[in-house]
């Protein structure tokens, strides 16, 4: 597909990195020519340099006939411009990054008036991601899959856990059958597991569970589920803003350290139910002042990923409750894996998965569309949900009878308002949402799944 990315940002390059890497042609429109010419140097991409809201500028760069344009660059009113521009000049679809709460209930007749097929409101989704791992405190990562139904957790494996040496198999059936484990983290290898699979204390795990049973689950894993009633935010930014708005009717004390006064004034009266306080978030003595060692959970969200992770470390030293951390430029996975910082959230990683996720829909539009795309373990696992349609090669036969690729695994089909964990027995039928883990990435239609 022809793509073309307006803003070479984070987040463009991150983008254009990814989709390159699946084999579409991608052309980057930017102002800065120093930046573009690193990121020409590094990648298998096209360059122009110019303004992404001139019509000449998007001409230069294919629009005409171009598959899609995504616009990222820093400012909402010029990734809707440039997405309006490219819709006029011959794009078939257009997708804007749009973070400014102003816009956010107006997004619909935004959408519709711009002709976009997508907005990405990365805050907004990165805020919704905190809000899921308040939910659970013990979750190092957690998404949702089947409209709301079914979530993927990453849990740790404590030490003495009573799963410890335990197969797949006998987690099955201690958990009653309701959980499902797709993947294994074992000192930074992944495992796709099977029924034989030995589980191990230390390992971290993916597991497939319906959202409603998860609190039943961790006790039998040997997690604590301990709610969490008090948060305390750093930094006063636009996702802690989204974060408090949905914890405000929630049974939860909400404090916001924010170092502008004048952000402070705003959010007091945005968020009359949190607790505002004007300070510098990396202050210790404010922070042990403000109750940061009785917190039940501490999420760093100041500007800076250095300030964040420093944040998380002392909290992880001092304090008791869980710590969250916002990093969108830091990207050591085999360093951070090894740091106390908690569970790690990206805008830039949630924005990418998105339009990923958009993409491989679209180049299949006729077939078994991809409803969901999550990429988990530092980006070496899939988890796909596919809409299976009638003419689907892998519909009315047991799994067992399928030849699956290596390192895939169907974890969950969802049918009507039934949710099945699949197994050998069991098979896929035209109508059902189907969710496969694999290490085969890149796949864009069910039919994929077959050696």
């Amino acid at each position: 597909m022809k793509i073309i990315i307006v803003g070479c940002g984070r987040v463009g390059y991150d983008l254009a990195k990814q989709l390159s890497e699946e084999k579409h042609d991608i052309t980057i429109i930017d102002t800065n020519a120093d930046k573009l010419e690193r990121t020409l140097a590094v990648l298998d991409v096209q360059g122009v340099e110019g303004n992404g809201t001139s019509y000449r500028v998007q001409l230069e760069a294919g629009a005409r006939d171009c598959d899609f344009m995504v616009a990222v660059t820093g400012q909402d009113e010029v990734n809707l411009l440039c997405c309006l521009m490219a819709k006029k000049a011959g794009s078939r679809h257009a997708i804007a990054r749009v973070r400014n709460p102003i816009y956010n209930e107006e997004i619909g007749y935004l959408t519709d008036e711009f002709g976009l097929s997508m907005t990405i409101n990365p805050e907004l989704a990165c805020a919704e991601n905190i809000a899921k791992l308040i939910e659970v405190p013990s979750a190092l990562d957690i998404t949702t899959f089947a409209k709301g139904q079914i979530d993927l957790i990453k849990l740790p494996i404590p030490k003495d856990s009573p799963i410890h040496d335990m197969t797949v198999f006998d987690f099955s059936n201690h958990t009653g059958h309701t959980t499902l484990i797709t993947a294994i983290e074992r000192d930074k290898q992944v495992i796709i597991p099977n029924g034989h699979t030995v589980l191990k204390g230390g390992d971290d795990m993916y597991v497939i569970a319906r959202t409603r049973e998860i609190h039943k689950l961790l006790p039998k894993i040997g997690i604590p589920s301990k709610p969490i009633r008090s948060v305390l935010i750093a930094g006063g930014g636009t996702t802690a803003y989204y974060l408090a708005e949905k914890l405000s009717d929630l049974p939860i004390d909400v404090k916001i350290i924010e170092i502008d006064r004048s952000r402070c004034e705003a959010l007091s009266e945005q968020l009359p139910k949190a607790m505002i306080i004007n300070g510098n978030a990396t202050d210790r003595q404010l922070l042990m002042e403000e109750g940061i060692t009785e917190k039940d959970a501490v999420v760093s969200l100041t500007d800076l990923d250095e300030e964040n992770m420093v944040l998380s470390l002392f909290c992880s030293k001092v304090g008791k409750g869980k710590t969250i951390t916002r990093l969108n430029t830091i990207a050591f996975d085999e360093v951070l894996a090894d740091l106390p910082i908690g569970a790690v959230v990206s805008p830039k990683a949630i924005t990418t998965k998105m339009i990923l996720q958009y993409v491989r829909a679209l180049q299949n539009a006729h077939g078994n569309n991809i409803e969901t795309l999550y990429r988990i373990l530092g980006g070496r696992v899939e988890v796909l949900e596919f809409r299976v349609r009638k003419d689907a090669n892998v519909t009315d036969t047991p799994l067992m009878d399928l030849q699956l690729k290596k390192n895939l695994l169907v974890c969950a089909i969802m049918r009507g308002g039934d949710i099945i964990t699949p197994g050998g027995k069991d098979e896929i039928h035209a109508g059902d949402r189907v969710i496969i883990v694999t290490t085969q990435l890149g796949l864009k239609d069910i039919s994929e799944i077959l050696a």
